[in-house]
């Protein structure tokens, strides 16, 4: 593993995704989108590195657009970056219209299927794609992987080796500095052909341009057409059986002042600006019960905690819901009319009031069948 490009990220690691709230609106302000457009497939491409931020609510879509448009770019101008800043918008729909169905194939079955495993190699970086061992390497080390590597990795498990999408896309979630459940499992299944019209395949041709690798003897040394019709590679046969948990640090119940309303702040809530100037106790609650159904690494956990910090007079509490209800008992006030949060599908089960989220497009909601169809409707909001 001896991709220069890679190691030198891995020695900055700690550093390149900065926690502080300055650093990271100062990068919102760096974004390029012209380059963006031009390079973004490149493994150095001049991506914005800001999907951490957007994926845990320090930051929204809509505001890292207004940014840009700010600029003096007009929306036709910048179109391709607008488009990639929504997917993410346009995943979030569909998690709310399907609901816990995100976890199934959304529109079809998973064609080809073999198993429901996970592949041995992608797990311990030994596929003998080097650029795609490399890479695994670099999200253990650092928390990101590149979005066309995610691409590549979930062809090579989903349609080389024939595994069902479901425990590959935990694996990787459980690593990703910038998880997030519905761009994670569309993602995934849109590979796979589970919500798209075809599989997605790539030859090493590809992997060497994007990836800078001069790989040549491997089993993606072939034309699209023998790819798509070979047998599972002897390398990606192994499979293994996922272990993934998050162990959460213990807290002591948090002291509120229960004249007050409290705002609750999660792994996918950590606006800094959320009601910044209201008298309210602020609480950063990290469920067991949702971390058990959806683990995420140490490196991500503390991540989580340290970008929580820019948010004056946050509580951090390992615990659940009930337990801060619990907390307004003998207020004068039922304890759910106390309790605030952001909507959510993972945290349908909040109490209380619900704030809207800071969309793009907010304008359109509900179920499209396709990115496109989303974009034709939403784009009319940009003229």
């Amino acid at each position: 593993m001896s991709n220069t490009l890679f190691e030198a990220d891995d020695n900055l690691s700690k550093s390149f995704f900065p926690t502080e709230y300055e650093e990271i609106l100062q990068r919102v302000l760096n974004v390029n989108p012209m380059q963006y457009a031009k390079t973004r497939n490149f493994i150095d491409g001049a991506v914005t590195y800001l999907s951490p931020y957007i994926s845990r609510g320090v930051i929204s879509g809509k505001q890292v657009m207004e940014t840009v448009l700010q600029k003096g770019y007009k929306s036709y101008q910048i179109e391709k970056f607008l488009q990639e800043l929504a997917w993410r918008e346009y995943f979030q729909r569909v998690w709310q219209s399907v609901g816990d169905d995100i976890w199934k194939d959304i529109k079809q079955p998973q064609p080809d299927l073999l198993h429901h495993q996970m592949i041995s190699a992608v797990d311990k970086a030994a596929t003998g794609i080097e650029a795609i061992d490399q890479a695994i390497v670099h999200l253990y080390n650092s928390g990101y992987m590149h979005n066309h590597v995610r691409m590549y990795t979930a062809s090579l498990v989903c349609n080389m080796a024939k595994a069902h999408w479901l425990q590959p896309s935990q694996w990787l979630y459980y690593h990703l500095l910038d998880g997030d459940i519905a761009s994670n499992n569309c993602s995934w299944q849109w590979v796979a052909g589970a919500f798209s019209s075809k599989k997605y395949f790539f030859d090493q041709k590809n992997v060497n341009k994007y990836a800078y690798s001069n790989q040549r003897r491997s089993f993606l040394n072939n034309s699209y057409e023998e790819i798509m019709e070979m047998p599972v590679p002897e390398t990606l046969r192994p499979t293994t059986q996922l272990v993934l948990q998050t162990i959460l640090p213990v807290t002591p119940a948090p002291l509120l002042d229960t004249s007050k309303p409290t705002l609750i702040y999660n792994s996918y809530n950590l606006d800094v600006l959320w009601r910044k100037n209201e008298g309210v106790n602020r609480v950063l609650l990290l469920e067991p019960s949702h971390f058990k159904k959806y683990p995420v690494s140490d490196k991500v956990l503390q991540f989580i905690i340290d970008l929580s910090k820019n948010i004056d007079g946050i509580l951090l509490y390992a615990g659940e819901i009930d337990d801060i209800v619990g907390l307004y008992k003998d207020a004068s006030v039922a304890g759910q009319d106390y309790i605030i949060s952001k909507e959510h599908p993972a945290f349908k089960y909040y109490p209380g009031v619900k704030d809207s989220r800071h969309w793009m497009f907010g304008e359109v909601t509900g179920y499209y069948n396709s990115f496109f169809s989303f974009w034709k409707k939403a784009e009319k909001y940009l003229r």
